[in-house]
């Protein structure tokens, strides 16, 4: 729906496929913890956990947008994070309780993504302006709320915040881990292969 509407905002014909299947991975600037490969199912939750808790609060506050598009797609999308959050806080209350390897496992997965968590909550001069005319999220006011949710699930999984104050940042400005374009080549392979098809 969001590249849709970026789609209709530039006024030249472009799809929402032009957005998602023929941008380069320099033209993606999305957050880092969004490219990290799945695999091992702990990483997989933890990943989706801290992700999920993130979207429901900018989600709800998009529904404040002075955007009324914006809105729309805010409104819809709210009640699918609502799901996804069940979900993996589900999960991640079943391994963090649950048996000693997996309580292992969750604990490593959380020490290794959590530095990727910072840049959900920072800002830059374009989407400052956004914030400022009321279009955009001001995501830093969001990370208290974030935060009380992340503490009391890890608390009531026995599982803990990292201390380590690392943080990698710099999928917003284009700059990307390994996987993107791994991920990108699935992605794109089939659009590009067959110029102009439509499904």
């Amino acid at each position: 729906m969001l590249y849709g509407y970026a789609a209709t905002l530039t006024g030249d014909g472009k799809t929402e496929d032009d957005f998602a299947f023929l941008r380069d991975e320099r033209e993606f600037e999305n957050y880092l913890i969004n490219e990290l490969p799945r695999g091992d199912f702990a990483y997989t939750i933890t990943r989706q956990l801290l992700v999920d808790l993130y979207n429901k609060y900018y989600l709800q506050a998009l529904t404040q947008s002075a955007d009324p598009t914006l809105v729309a797609i805010a409104q819809k999308a709210v009640k699918e994070t609502t799901y996804h959050c069940r979900r993996s806080v589900s999960w991640t209350l079943r391994l963090g309780d649950g048996t000693a390897h997996s309580k292992q496992r969750m604990q490593l997965a959380i020490d290794d993504i959590w530095g990727y968590s910072h840049e959900l909550f920072e800002s830059d001069a374009l989407e400052q302006r956004l914030i400022d005319t009321g279009i955009a999220v001001d995501c830093a006011a969001l990370k208290q709320f974030w935060l009380a949710d992340v503490e009391a699930v890890f608390e009531e999984a026995g599982l803990n915040i990292p201390q380590q104050d690392w943080a990698v940042r710099g999928g917003r400005k284009g700059y990307h881990s390994e996987h993107l374009g791994h991920l990108l080549t699935q992605m794109q392979f089939v659009y590009r292969s067959f110029p102009g098809a439509s499904w």
